[in-house]
């Protein structure tokens, strides 16, 4: 590791912890909201990493929604946070067990709103029971169908089943969401050296009606021409 590496290494230890601790002392979806995007424009200043936000006209101020998204980098939830800057929209991050007993994110993951989702559990019921729960209460869903990053070269990777089930159980619009080019150079190049301005871009999608009967990643891949030369 170079120094500027172990700079944003360490500076995003302190970030997350302190953020999580401020995190835990509140309940409140629109205090969380603010203190998540606080935390996410700070991870991003120190990067020197702007985010540009396409067909902004195409993102709802408020409501409840099946956020999905690709996913590529560690820092894809922040993105996405600084993209809802200007909504009402307050979600809760679909969140795997190894996030929440990390001792780099989890005070912050089990603190910032979010469910937990252990694939080693023979029995999926407690996870939607969360979903559901949270729904009532009136947060969105916020998800990576995809499951995990994507490292490979190919603009998306196979989407797992149960995006679509959250959506339908839970009368769920769908909002998708796509992180345009290759954020993880994007990223690692500003971990290597973060003097220089760098971009990344999300695009918004149109909705997705929860009734829609076409495969999700069918639907998402058309919303955002991934079976062209679209990177």
């Amino acid at each position: 590791m170079n120094f500027n590496q172990i700079k944003q290494a360490v500076y995003a230890l302190y970030l997350t912890n302190s953020f999580g601790l401020k995190l835990k002392r509140t309940q409140d979806p629109m205090e969380k909201k603010k203190l998540r995007l606080e935390y996410s424009l700070a991870q991003l200043n120190v990067l020197n990493i702007d985010i540009k936000v396409e067909n902004s006209e195409k993102l709802p101020k408020n409501g409840q929604y099946l956020l999905v998204s690709n996913h590529r980098t560690i820092i894809d939830p922040p993105i996405i946070e600084i993209a809802l800057k200007d909504t009402e929209i307050f979600g809760l991050w679909i969140s795997k067990k190894e996030l929440y007993n990390s001792s780099f994110f989890g005070l912050f993951v089990r603190n910032a709103g979010s469910v937990l989702l252990d694939r080693e559990k023979d029995q999926m019921s407690s996870f939607f029971a969360d979903i559901k729960k949270g729904v009532k209460a009136g947060s969105s869903i916020f998800i990576f169908p995809e499951g995990t990053r994507n490292k490979t070269d190919e603009p998306l990777t196979p989407f797992k089943e149960g995006s679509r089930i959250i959506a339908l159980k839970n009368r769920l619009p769908m909002l998708p969401i796509y992180i345009k080019g290759n954020a993880a150079k994007v990223l690692k190049d500003a971990l290597n050296d973060s003097s220089g301005k760098r971009e990344i871009t999300i695009v918004v999608g149109d909705l997705i009606d929860y009734k829609e009967k076409a495969d999700l990643e069918t639907v998402y891949r058309e919303r955002f021409s991934l079976n062209k030369d679209f990177i």
